[in-house]
């Protein structure tokens, strides 16, 4: 007798997901609650595991087809199977590939059954997967894994990691990639295009001197870290400036819902994170009441499981406003785009010694661009212009945000 494989429930309002690759093929050995396939929303990728121990069964569906809620895409008979590293990886899950001379075996990342977020690391990195020791169930290689072995300076030669995935090469060694999008790039493609075309956005600037709050992360830092098992950084004064200055000018943390305006008394801060699949955005609830330690303790949180795929479709539905920090990747400046239904972003950029004009006299100071983009629907110029002069008020004197000024 065989088990259903049916798709779990995906959170709230999602109702559908793509099938992005079959981790279990036919005839394999399956434990109970071991991932057998990987499931990509328009938010997260998640794994399905097995409801059973026994035999894989025939797949239901195919690599990137889209599945609802509740539906069969497999099942799992009774018996023992064949362990899934005897077993050549059948044609269905090896990706399509059109080289001058096949790979001999073992030697490609095609010939290991790979989550998708690794295999996308493994090919980021050019890292060579048979190479490395697994240490997930059943000797799976992690995410971890891979980064471990890249710091040991396991990177493998362009060749053997770029051969699985070339559509043709040339004698002169030009090629191209053809590769399907995933759900998640798909639908922040649409959105950032739907925010575009819906919101009236407009961009305003400032600069702020980072000198006082760079003082008092220096001096606290290591008295910080003893106290709260977490580092000091620059984004718990941003997340509480911007937390007042939204109290100052609510009209930045509302959004247009047909034809009225819904004015909050609560600060959902959405963080945008790097993952190893792309940018995340998860909120960090009720911000304004958090203390710095607090929001500091929550994004390192967050960025530890965005690395981990761990973050849930609720860990990024509901922000009613959006720090985007381009500085970290050494972005001067730019325009950040609206991420609806929310009606402004804020952009912080890096830091770096400028010259500046303090009391008559020319001074080398800490400077750092903040770009607030805005929908001019619902938000004045003074408004935004207000906001952002808040938050860079309350960063070039930190006093402020103990004294709520």
């Amino acid at each position: 007798m065989s088990t259903e494989i049916k798709v779990p429930a995906l959170g709230e309002s999602i109702s559908e997901a793509t099938l992005g690759q079959w981790l279990k093929q036919p005839g394999e050995a399956v434990a109970a609650d071991e991932p057998i396939a990987s499931l990509e929303t328009d938010k997260v990728a998640i794994e399905v595991t097995a409801p059973v121990a026994g035999v894989m069964g025939a797949h239901g569906v195919k690599e990137g087809d889209t599945v609802s809620v509740g539906a069969v895409i497999g099942s799992i008979g009774e018996g023992s199977g064949t362990p899934a590293a005897s077993k050549p990886e059948s044609a269905a899950s090896a990706p399509a590939i059109v080289a001058p001379a096949p790979a001999p075996a073992g030697d490609t990342p095609g010939d290991l059954t790979l989550s998708p977020a690794v295999r996308r690391l493994v090919l980021e990195l050019r890292i060579d997967p048979s190479k490395i020791r697994g240490t997930g169930k059943d000797g799976r290689l992690t995410k971890e894994d891979v980064l471990e072995a890249a710091k040991q300076g396991g990177t493998a030669p362009a060749s053997a990691v770029e051969a699985p995935i070339a559509v043709a090469s040339a004698p002169s060694g030009r090629g191209e990639e053809r590769v399907r999008m995933t759900r998640l790039r798909q639908t922040v493609a649409r959105r950032l295009k739907e925010a575009q075309n819906t919101a009236a956005m407009l961009t305003t600037f400032n600069d702020v001197d980072m000198t006082e709050v760079m003082a008092a992360r220096a001096k606290y830092k290591d008295l910080f870290e003893k106290k709260h098992g977490v580092r000091l950084g620059f984004m718990g004064f941003f997340t509480k400036a911007v937390c007042m200055a939204l109290k100052d000018v609510p009209a930045v943390n509302a959004t247009i819902e047909g034809d009225e305006i819904v004015y909050r008394n609560y600060a959902d801060i959405s963080v945008a994170v790097s993952a190893p699949n792309g940018l995340v955005v998860p909120v960090l609830r009720d911000a304004q009441a958090r203390s710095v330690a607090e929001i500091e303790r929550g994004i390192g949180e967050f960025g530890k499981r965005a690395k981990d795929g761990t973050l849930t479709i609720e860990d990024m539905t509901g922000g009613t406003f959006t720090i985007s920090n381009g500085g970290v990747f050494g972005s001067l400046l730019s325009t950040p785009i609206i991420n609806p239904p929310q009606s402004a972003v804020l952009g912080l950029h890096r830091i770096e010694d400028r010259p500046v004009v303090r009391d008559g006299q020319i001074v080398i100071r800490p400077m750092m661009y903040l770009a607030l983009s805005y929908d001019h629907r619902l938000i004045d110029g003074r408004e935004a212009v207000t906001f952002l002069v808040a938050v860079k008020n309350a960063i070039e004197d930190p006093t402020r945000l103990l004294i709520d000024l």
